[in-house]
């Protein structure tokens, strides 16, 4: 199963994903995260030592360009590079879960992110999993991803909303763009929420219910500011990755 995560910037996807990313591995499945954030922090967030030491695929610029078929002055592109063999040399093994880290956009294309989502759009379609094996990708803020069609080939699309206005129109457009490339599971996450009112909001305002409601955790809050990996904490959301891992999985088996 593939799981991306979306949302509008500060709601809290790289946590939750984090959160549930420890919640399969508990379940006994073998975790892939996927770090393709333009500002990266999974590795952080997860307590990874040294974690400005981990191969970020953006960072072999002539490789990701050599893989896409880009040459000076042609404005195509391979549909299809081959990534076989990053899908090995580009892993990092952090406590029972394996993490890659597509990295900051810095190419020599005028910061066109084409060659890195074209790499990763690849490398999700090859990927050929087990029902024991779950792939989490952590994708950057906003719609402009949906719009490249790099989370073509997910099963899942989680979309993280807190209770204001903001966050619940971004959430309708990153919506309304997942059904247009034909994401076949599209699923609204509550977070920062404080009370029944919250859910209330959340509910009327995207005309269905989020799937899991997370708490407006103040130990998750502090935790950031120690730099103290999230899954270290003793049960800082509650049971709400668990309920989100149950209500993902009766989905995806539905």
């Amino acid at each position: 199963m593939k799981i991306a995560i979306s949302g509008k910037g500060g709601v809290g996807k790289t946590t939750i994903m984090a959160l549930l990313a420890g919640e399969f591995k508990k379940s006994g499945k073998d975790v892939l995260i996927i770090d393709a954030d333009s500002s990266p922090h999974m590795a952080e967030t997860l307590g990874v030592a040294n974690p400005e030491k981990i191969r970020a695929i953006a960072d072999m610029t002539k490789l990701l360009v050599e893989r896409s078929g880009k040459t000076e002055g042609s404005p195509m592109y391979n549909i299809n590079p081959e990534v076989n063999d990053l899908l090995v040399d580009f892993m990092h093994d952090h406590d029972g879960m394996k993490l890659m880290v597509l990295g900051a956009i810095q190419t020599g294309d005028k910061g066109c992110a084409c060659p890195e989502s074209n790499v990763l759009r690849r490398m999700l379609t090859k990927l050929l999993l087990s029902e024991n094996q779950v792939v989490l990708l952590d994708m950057e803020a906003g719609v402009e991803h949906l719009g490249r069609g790099t989370i073509a080939g997910i099963d899942h699309l989680l979309i993280v909303v807190i209770p204001s206005k903001s966050s619940i129109r971004t959430a309708l457009k990153v919506q309304k763009l997942a059904q247009d490339v034909k994401i076949p599971t599209i699923s609204f996450v509550g977070n920062l929420v404080t009370d029944e009112e919250d859910k209330t909001f959340l509910e009327t305002g995207l005309g269905t219910r989020p799937i899991a409601f997370f708490k407006d955790s103040k130990e998750i809050r502090k935790a950031e500011r120690r730099e103290t990996p999230v899954n270290t904490l003793d049960a800082p959301a509650g049971n709400a990755p668990k309920k989100l891992m149950d209500a993902i999985t009766q989905q995806n088996q539905a």
